[in-house]
C-alpha cells in the first residue's frame, strides 16, 4: 500500500511483522497508487536486467551446532519465561555477534515449546501450508517474483520479502513438514537474488511510499537472512546488506523528526541494529541503540507517550493500539536482543517504556481486546481481499498483539513489575470470549510460546480493574466500573476527529464526535464481528451528528480533518470523571456542547447549545447496538415490550426509560422524544478498506437516537446509560426522581448532582455558577463527599494556562491536603481556591473537612 504523507507507516507496520503468520501471509494486497502516480499509470523508472541465478550454499541444521532438539527446547525454556537471560557476551568460542544472531532467532521463531503438541503442531503446520503455496508460485519476472505482487507499488516488494520469510521460518521451525529442506532453502535465496538484482539493490531511487524501503522490505529481509545466515554465504550477506545501507542510512537516525520518530523510529533502530547484528558492524548496533534514546522521554506534543499516558502517532492520532504497539514490541526486541551485551541499553529513561505498560497500554485493554478508539484507520481492516484463507483482524487479535508484546517486554522487568504484569495477562485470558491468544494456532509461535510461558508463571489472574482513566493528550477517556467498561472518543485542534489513508477508513467521519463504545459483562464481541463495515457510520453511539451527507475521505486524509475547539477534556478523581466536549461538526455548520458525567452505575450524558444551519436533521444516538446472532433481543419502552422484526421504526414524544435485554438500559429524566429502528445492514469490508474482502456481510442493530429537527437552535439532550442493567433496575432508577439533579444544561454550563453518591460535578464552558460550585474561567470540577470530609478535583481543558479560582458554597473547616498547583484562599462558609492549572488539562486536588 503507499502512502501520501511522510511519516506515515503502511498497513504492515502496524500489524507488526511479528504477527505474519496470522496475518500477513494471507493478505492478497490491493495496489494503490503511489504520490505522483495513477492507476495504471506507466511506470516512471526502468529495472534493472535480471542476472544470473545465483548458486545456493549448503543449509545449516534448524537448531544451534552441537544440540539437540530435545536439549535446545530445554534450555530455551527459561528464555521464554524471561527470568534468567543469559549474556550475550562470547564464550566457548562463539563471538558475541554469533551469539546475538542466536538470540534473535529465537525471538523470532519462539522456544521452550514442543511442536507436537497444540496449539504449536497446527500452527507450524500452517506455516508450512503457506511455505508450500508460495513457493509453489514464484514466478520470477523483471518486475515481480510473484504474478500478483508487482514491485511497483512497492507494497509488492515488501509482501514478497514477506513470503519468503515465511519460506524461511517453515525451513528452520521444526513441524512444518519442511524443516531442512534444502530445496526451500535454494528457493528462498534464489528469491533474495532476484529482488535484490532487480529492485531493492543500491542502484535503485526509491519511489512510492517510503516505509516499503525504509521499513517494511528491509526487516524482514534481515529476518530472513538471520534464519538462513550460513546458507546466504557471505557474499550475498554484503551485497543484500550493502541494500539495507542504501535505504537505510545512517543519517535516518539522526534528527529525531520527520518519519524517524515515535513507533517509525524504533523500527529503523531495529532494521540498523540487526544489520550491525548480521554485519559484525559493532558500530551500527552502537548506533541503533543510542537512537532509541529520543523516543523514551514523555513528549508534549506530535509523536509519542504522553505523561498522561496517551500515544500519539502521525502527530494528531490517538495511536496505542496500533502504532503504539509497534512501538512496544519492537523496544521489547530490541531490548531482549541486546541485554547482557556490549551494546546493552542502559538508558535510565527506558524506565518509562516499563511504566508505560500500566499507565498508558493495560488501561485501554478489556478482557483481551484493545479499544478500537485507540486503533485509528486499522478498524477498517477486517478480512482482506477475496482469499477465503485471510484472517480477519479485530479488536481482540489487535489486543492479542498488545498483549504479546507486553509478555515479551517483561523478560526485562523487575520482578514485581512482572509478577503484575503476567497478573494482567492470565486475567485477560480467563475472560477473553474471543478466545485468547496463546491457545489460538493462528497466532505466532513465538508468540504463543511467551504467553503459554506467561500462563505456567505462579501468580494468580488478576481482575478487571474498576476506576476512571483520563487521556487528555489524545481526547480519550476510559470508565471501569464492576462488569462493564466504557470508552469516550472526541476531537480537536490537538487530535483529529478520524484518520483515513491508503484507501482506508473512508466513513470514519464522526468517530471523534464524542463516540461512546461500551461493553457489558458478556458483550465483548460488540465491535469484534464486522461492526464497521455494517454499522451506519451516520450513527455511531453517543455522537451528535448532521445528516448533511459526507464525502469519502472528507476533510483530507493522514488525519489533517480537525475542528476548531480547544475544550475538550475533563477532571477525574481516579474513581469518577466529568468528561467535555465542544462538538463542531465535520464538514457542517453543526455545534454542540456535550458532557459525560461517569458515576458508580452509569454515565449522565448532557448535551446543549445544539445548532446547525444546513438544512438537515441532526440527531444524538444515544446508542447503536450491534445484536449479534440474536437479533431478536427484546427491546422495552416504558414497560411495553417492542416488535423486534428488521424495518421498523418507532416515535416517542416523552419516553421516560428503556431497556435492550443482554445488553442494558437508558433513562431519560423528566421524559425525551425517542426513535427506534431495528434493522439488518449489509456491507463488506470492501466498502471502508480498499484492500478489503468485497464479501458482503450482513449484521442487526437497534439503534435509539434523539431527534432535533431541521437546524436546531439551542437544543438539548439528557439521557443515563446504564451498562449492563437488567429491565427490572432501569425501570427503578426511571421511577427514582430524586436520583439525580441535572444542576444546568446550558451552552456556558453543564452540571449533575447525584446524592446517593456524594457527587457534584460540572462543565463549565464560560465562568460562570453551577449549583454550589462557581469558577472564573472555564473549567471541569468534581466534588465527592465523604461523610465529614471531601475532595474537589479541577481541571482547566481549554489549557490556557492562566490561573483560576473554584468557590464552593459549602462549609469547610479546613483544608487537610492539596496539590502545589492549589492555593488556599479561604475556608469558612465557603471553600475558595485559586489553581495553576498548567496547559496539560491535568488534573488538580483538594481534601477538606467539611464544617457544620
Amino acid at each position: 500500500m503507499t502512502c501520501s504523507r511522510s511519516g506515515c507507516s503502511s498497513t504492515f507496520n502496524e500489524i507488526e511483522h511479528r504477527a505474519i503468520s496470522f496475518n500477513f501471509q494471507h493478505v492478497r494486497w490491493r495496489d494503490f497508487p503511489a504520490p505522483g502516480f495513477s492507476a495504471g499509470s506507466p511506470r516512471r523508472r526502468s529495472l534493472p536486467p535480471p542476472g544470473p541465478r545465483a548458486s545456493v550454499c549448503a543449509v545449516p541444521s534448524p537448531f544451534p551446532s552441537g544440540t539437540t532438539r530435545r536439549g535446545f527446547l530445554a534450555a530455551s525454556v527459561v528464555s521464554a519465561l524471561g527470568l534468567t537471560p543469559s549474556p550475550a557476551r562470547a564464550d566457548g568460542g562463539d563471538d558475541e555477534f554469533a551469539v546475538l544472531r542466536r538470540r534473535w532467532r529465537d525471538l523470532v521463531l519462539g522456544s521452550g515449546f514442543d511442536p507436537a503438541a497444540e496449539p504449536y503442531a497446527t500452527a507450524l503446520r500452517r506455516t508450512g501450508e503457506l511455505a508450500r503455496a508460495h513457493r509453489a508460485g514464484m514466478r520470477p519476472a523483471p518486475a515481480s517474483l510473484w504474478p500478483d505482487a508487482p514491485f511497483d507499488p512497492p507494497a509488492g516488494i515488501t509482501q514478497s520479502y514477506a513470503r519468503l520469510f515465511t519460506m524461511a521460518q517453515a525451513h528452520a521451525q521444526p513441524g512444518t513438514g519442511l524443516t531442512g529442506d534444502p530445496g526451500l532453502a535454494a528457493d528462498v535465496l534464489a528469491g533474495l537474488d532476484h529482488l535484490h538484482e532487480r529492485v531493492y539493490h543500491p542502484g535503485t531511487t526509491r519511489y512510492g511510499n517510503w516505509w516499503e524501503w525504509q521499513i517494511g522490505s528491509p526487516r524482514l529481509l534481515l529476518d530472513t537472512l538471520a534464519l538462513l545466515h550460513d546458507a546466504a554465504g557471505p557474499e550475498r550477506r554484503a551485497r543484500c546488506l550493502a541494500a539495507v545501507d542504501h535505504f537505510v542510512p545512517d543519517s535516518l537516525l539522526g534528527a529525531y523528526t520527520g518519519t524517524s520518530t515515535g513507533a517509525n523510529r524504533v523500527d529503523l533502530c531495529r532494521v540498523v541494529a540487526l544489520r550491525g547484528v548480521l554485519g559484525a558492524a559493532p558500530a551500527k548496533i552502537a548506533l541503533a541503540r543510542d537512537a532509541l534514546s529520543p523516543v523514551f522521554p514523555h513528549v508534549t506534543r506530535g509523536d509519542g507517550l504522553y505523561a498522561d499516558g496517551s500515544f500519539v502517532q502521525h502527530t494528531t492520532v490517538a495511536y496505542t493500539g496500533t502504532y503504539g504497539c509497534v512501538l512496544l514490541d519492537g523496544l521489547g526486541r530490541l531490548f531482549a536482543l541486546l541485554r547482557g551485551s556490549s551494546w546493552e541499553v542502559t538508558d535510565p529513561l527506558r524506565r518509562i517504556v516499563h511504566d508505560s505498560v500500566e499507565r498508558a497500554y493495560a488501561p485501554l485493554i478489556h478482557n483481551g481486546l484493545v479499544m478500537d478508539s485507540v486503533s485509528g484507520r486499522a478498524v477498517s481492516r477486517g478480512v482482506q481481499g477475496d482469499d477465503p484463507q485471510s484472517l480477519p483482524q479485530s479488536d481482540h487479535q489487535r489486543g492479542h498483539a498488545l498483549i504479546a508484546a507486553i509478555a515479551l517486554l517483561a523478560a526485562g522487568a523487575t520482578p514485581a513489575e512482572r509478577d503484575r504484569w503476567h497478573a494482567m495477562i492470565k486475567g485477560w485470558a480467563a475472560r477473553d470470549a474471543g478466545g485468547p491468544a496463546h491457545t489460538d494456532p493462528r497466532f505466532p509461535v513465538a508468540d504463543l510460546a511467551r504467553l503459554a510461558a506467561v500462563q505456567a508463571a505462579p501468580v494468580p489472574p488478576a481482575p478487571e480493574p474498576v476506576g476512571h482513566r483520563l487521556f487528555p493528550a489524545m481526547d480519550r477517556a476510559v470508565h471501569r466500573r464492576p462488569g462493564w467498561a466504557a470508552n469516550i472518543a472526541m476531537a480537536s485542534d490537538r487530535i483529529t476527529y478520524y484518520e483515513n489513508g491508503n484507501g482506508e477508513n473512508p466513513r470514519g467521519w464522526h468517530t471523534g464526535a464524542g463516540m461512546l463504545y461500551w461493553w457489558p459483562a458478556h458483550g465483548d464481541g460488540q465491535y469484534s464481528d464486522a461492526f464497521w463495515p455494517t454499522v451506519d457510520p451516520h450513527r455511531l453511539p453517543g455522537t451528535t451528528v448532521s445528516a448533511l451527507p459526507l464525502a469519502d475521505n472528507e476533510g483530507g486524509g493522514w488525519g489533517a480533518p480537525r475542528p476548531a475547539v480547544r475544550w475538550v477534556g475533563g477532571a477525574t478523581d481516579g474513581a469518577y470523571a466529568a468528561v467535555g466536549q465542544h462538538l463542531k461538526g465535520l464538514g457542517s455548520t453543526l455545534e454542540a456542547r456535550k458532557s459525560w458525567f461517569c458515576a458508580a452505575d452509569a454515565i449522565v450524558c448532557l448535551g446543549a447549545g445544539i445548532t446547525a444551519r444546513d438544512g438537515q436533521e441532526v440527531e444524538t444516538i444515544v446508542d447503536n447496538r450491534a445484536l449479534g446472532a440474536d437479533a431478536t433481543a427484546p427491546l422495552t419502552v416504558d414497560g411495553e415490550p417492542q416488535p423486534a422484526d428488521d424495518g421498523r421504526q418507532r416515535s416517542w414524544e416523552s419516553a421516560r426509560w428503556a431497556h435492550l435485554a443482554g445488553h442494558g438500559g437508558y433513562v431519560f429524566p423528566g421524559g425525551a422524544a425517542l426513535e427506534a429502528l431495528r434493522e439488518a445492514r449489509t456491507g463488506s469490508w470492501r466498502d471502508i478498506n480498499a484492500g478489503g474482502s468485497p464479501t458482503p456481510l450482513t449484521r442487526h442493530y437497534l439503534t435509539l437516537w434523539h431527534p432535533h429537527g431541521t437546524d436546531p437552535d439551542d437544543a438539548s439532550y439528557a439521557y443515563v446509560l446504564m451498562p449492563g442493567a437488567t429491565r427490572r433496575a432501569v425501570a427503578a432508577r426511571a421511577a427514582e426522581t430524586d436520583w439525580l439533579a441535572v444542576l444546568a444544561n446550558t451552552r456556558d454550563r453543564q452540571a449533575v448532582h447525584i446524592p446517593s453518591l456524594g457527587l457534584t460535578a460540572a462543565n463549565f464552558w464560560q465562568p460562570g455558577t453551577a449549583g454550589p460550585l462557581t469558577v472564573t474561567a472555564p473549567a471541569s470540577v468534581l466534588v465527592r463527599r465523604h461523610g465529614r470530609t471531601a475532595t474537589l478535583h479541577l481541571a482547566e481543558p481549554p489549557r490556557t494556562g492562566a490561573p483560576l479560582e473554584l468557590t464552593w458554597h459549602h462549609p469547610v473547616r479546613r483544608v487537610t491536603a492539596h496539590d502545589a498547583s492549589v492555593q488556599v484562599l479561604a475556608t469558612g462558609p465557603r471553600l475558595r481556591l485559586g489553581v495553576a492549572p498548567g496547559t496539560a488539562c491535568a488534573t488538580h486536588a483538594c481534601a477538606v473537612e467539611l464544617g457544620e
